[in-house]
């Protein structure tokens, strides 16, 4: 037997093989924690071949995890590379991670509204996935804007400024690299147990002292079922609290993009025209969201007794200024050109742009935003492949939210692409994703459900699954 086939646990006697592990899945078996070690230490060192990895990935789908197994295999993703340590900060670390959406560019705002305020915010982000955009990518729209810094170079920000949103290291959770890249290409990607661990072993390698987690449901979340949203909300609030981070996870909307803006470069003007102190109508779901995200960070940073009187020293921030300038001295401390924000539609030059207007008149009912999603990734905002550049000026401005009434012949979004080759698709994707209906549509939370620690452990004790 080839090493790379079998390791001796040194809390068990037994050697360890890959093919028996896929077994034990395969066949519905819980696996212990010194197997789901073996197999994290085989992904980060490459000593486990990709096809059993991969097999492996699809048991564990089709079988699901265990709460333990889900925990187990956190902590040891989590301790697979270097770690992040805050303790040089002086503040408590706090972060904010969200399941995905379109528009979701909650960021920008509540990272500099969390430093003012007093709580550090060690922020490791993502490109586009899928349908949904991605923070990084939304930053690299500002010349000269650094995502890849080292961990020195991080905390150095952090010290400056209190907040810092940056890419991985490669040294940084590289089992989670191994697993996410194979999981994409597997179709392994939409699994509770799968997802908790890749999420969490990238927040819990950063320190944080606590979370806070926008999980996403409606149309264009990742989850698109009510019931796997919220087991997976449990399942992070459940593993972090778990491994020592105090979390708390929010069951928010996405039934219809966050804000007026998709994209990239737009989506950064929107954020700063709220931090401007401006509140236009169709970016007040924005607002009011990262308010409420801020909210919970700045108590579980132990600036606020309770989420309500975070909510209010985070408006504060919001309209006093302080938030934009921590946001334009972080951007700068990263090599970004803040200057571009003086002038923020001479900064914008789309290759094409296209008014799209109502056909018909009515409420403004449904909107799949899964679809919209795609219509702004095929402007050019988004990559059909790992690596590929984006467009930073392409993207939808929508002129009309949901429940609006609108007219036949109104503007209804302004689609930005990168040519005008670009724009047929993404037209015909937005007529079949918004619906309009006669009367009103019922109203719908901006957030649905939260769940603690305590409320997270009872879902899961009388969860089915």
């Amino acid at each position: 037997m080839a090493p790379t086939d079998k390791i001796r646990s040194k809390d068990s006697a037994a050697p360890l093989h890959m093919i028996d592990i896929i077994r034990k899945k395969r066949d519905g078996g819980v696996l212990d924690e010194h197997e789901i070690a073996f197999v994290v230490a085989g992904a980060a060192s490459g000593s486990v071949p990709l096809e059993q990895l991969a097999t492996w990935l699809m048991a564990s789908w089709l079988n699901d995890l265990s709460v333990e197994e889900t925990r187990a295999l956190t902590l040891a993703m989590r301790d697979s590379g270097e770690k992040f340590s805050p303790a040089r900060l002086g503040k408590t670390a706090v972060d904010k991670h969200s399941t995905g959406g379109v528009g979701d560019k909650t960021s920008f705002l509540i990272a500099p509204l969390a430093a003012a305020c007093g709580v550090a915010v060690p922020m490791i982000s993502g490109r586009a996935l899928g349908h949904t955009g991605g923070t990084l990518d939304k930053l690299e729209s500002i010349p000269g804007y650094r995502t890849a810094l080292t961990l020195d170079e991080f905390e150095s920000v952090l010290l400056k400024c209190g907040a810092s949103i940056v890419s991985q290291t490669p040294s940084l959770v590289p089992a989670d690299r191994a697993l996410y890249a194979l999981r994409d290409r597997t179709g392994t990607v939409e699994n509770p147990g799968l997802i908790c661990a890749s999420i969490l072993s990238k927040k819990l390698a950063a320190g944080l002292d606590a979370l806070v987690l926008d999980v996403k449901t409606g149309s264009g979340a990742f989850l698109r079922d009510p019931a796997q949203s919220e087991f997976l909300a449990a399942l992070m609030v459940a593993t972090a609290e778990a491994a020592g981070t105090r979390t708390v996870a929010l069951l928010t909307d996405m039934g219809q993009p966050l804000g007026c803006a998709a994209g990239n470069w737009i989506e950064l003007v929107e954020a700063v025209e709220l931090m401007r102190g401006r509140r236009p109508v169709e970016s007040e779901d924005l607002r009011e969201l990262s308010l409420i995200l801020a909210g919970w960070m700045i108590c579980l940073g132990g600036q606020a007794a309770t989420p309500e009187i975070g909510h209010a020293r985070a408006e504060k921030a919001l309209m006093d200024g302080s938030a934009l300038r921590i946001f334009f001295e972080m951007i700068a401390a990263q090599g970004g050109d803040v200057s571009v924000f003086d002038d923020p539609a001479g900064f914008h030059r789309p290759g094409a742009t296209e008014v799209a207007h109502a056909w018909e008149s009515g409420f403004l009912a449904e909107m799949d935003t899964t679809a919209l999603g795609w219509a702004v990734q095929r402007l050019g905002a988004g990559r059909e492949k790992a690596g590929e550049p984006v467009d930073p000026h392409a993207g939808i401005v929508f002129h009309a939210r949901r429940g609006a009434q609108v007219e036949r012949g109104q503007p209804l979004a302004t689609l930005y692409a990168t040519s005008a080759a670009h724009l047929a698709e993404p037209k015909e994707i937005l007529r079949r994703a918004i619906t309009f209906s006669k009367t009103p549509p019922d109203a719908v939370p901006l957030v649905e459900q939260i769940f603690t620690r305590d409320s997270a452990q009872e879902f899961l004790r009388n969860a089915v699954r």
